[in-house]
């Protein structure tokens, strides 16, 4: 069989601290194929944004990676020098923040932060980076590119600054991506937009998507495979529909429930929905 593009085995992730330590991520593994979308999934806390930072080594202090591997194209990132690790994130494996108002520098034009993720992995000269840029841009759908680079952060509309970001985590056109709650802050329309996006660009660039997420209604659209994680360890794991339909943990059951428009007591709905089709089947 076909290695996959992704194996965590066995990860574990401690924070220090005052009189006992907490275990943030207890002893997880999972695995993504190349293309595959696997959701994540969550209430805030569970550790699924500390698992992210896991995997590229961006856990500060006083978390630290106490046990596990992580391997990404058949290497384990968890032994790589820095300098190896430095070319990896952003070129290979690439993040989406949740929050793009405070991950873009508000000081620069989006058209050289886009550049500059080119830039800084030798993959263009500036001049090309530019260009690609504006050519970044258009591919996210912003309209008016060429003008809308020499724009900064807070010239743009929510969803605009989540689509840049977007831009930036494809630059290098990256095996795999990241999505840390990528519509958390938005409102629901552009939730959707940007949803529809994500789903375009994986099937045009043939992305393997890691999405994070406590909406299951945002899985069910979205994602081949899910992993549900409760107090840092995951409870269950499997297809979509299979998860949707017969899910085995206590857990998960409680998430589908907290679902608007999932199904009621003794059957009865309250209005339809993506999750609720899926269910259905």
């Amino acid at each position: 069989m076909t290695a996959p593009l992704l194996d965590v085995q066995h990860l574990s992730v401690v924070f220090d601290g005052s009189p006992s330590s907490v275990i943030a991520v207890n002893d997880i593994g999972f695995q993504i194929a190349a293309g595959e979308t696997l959701g994540l999934v969550g209430e805030s806390g569970s550790g699924k944004s500390v698992t992210a930072f896991s995997i590229l080594r961006l856990v500060q202090p006083p978390g630290r990676i106490t046990a596990g591997r992580v391997l990404f194209e058949g290497r384990d990132l968890l032994a790589l020098p820095e300098g190896d690790m430095r070319q990896i994130r952003g070129a290979r494996i690439s993040l989406i923040f949740q929050e793009p108002m405070t991950a873009l520098n508000p000081v620069m034009r989006i058209g050289d932060q886009i550049a500059e993720a080119l830039t800084v992995h030798g993959q263009t000269t500036r001049a090309e980076a530019w260009s690609r840029a504006v050519e970044l841009v258009e591919a996210v759908h912003i309209p008016d590119a060429r003008r809308r680079v020499r724009d900064y952060p807070h010239q743009l509309s929510g969803g605009m600054r989540q689509r840049v970001m977007i831009a930036i985590a494809l630059a290098c056109r990256p095996a795999l991506v990241i999505a840390d709650e990528p519509t958390t802050a938005l409102d629901v329309t552009i939730q959707a937009q940007v949803l529809d996006l994500l789903r375009e660009l994986r099937a045009r660039y043939n992305l393997a998507l890691l999405l994070i997420t406590h909406d299951f209604g945002v899985i069910a659209e979205m994602a081949d495979r899910v992993a549900v994680m409760y107090r840092g360890a995951l409870v269950e794991e499997g297809p979509v529909r299979q998860i949707l339909r017969s899910p085995a943990h206590e857990y998960t059951r409680g998430l589908l429930a907290a679902v608007p428009g999932a199904a009621g007591p003794k059957g009865q709905t309250r209005g339809q929905t993506p999750l609720q089709n899926d269910c259905r089947g």
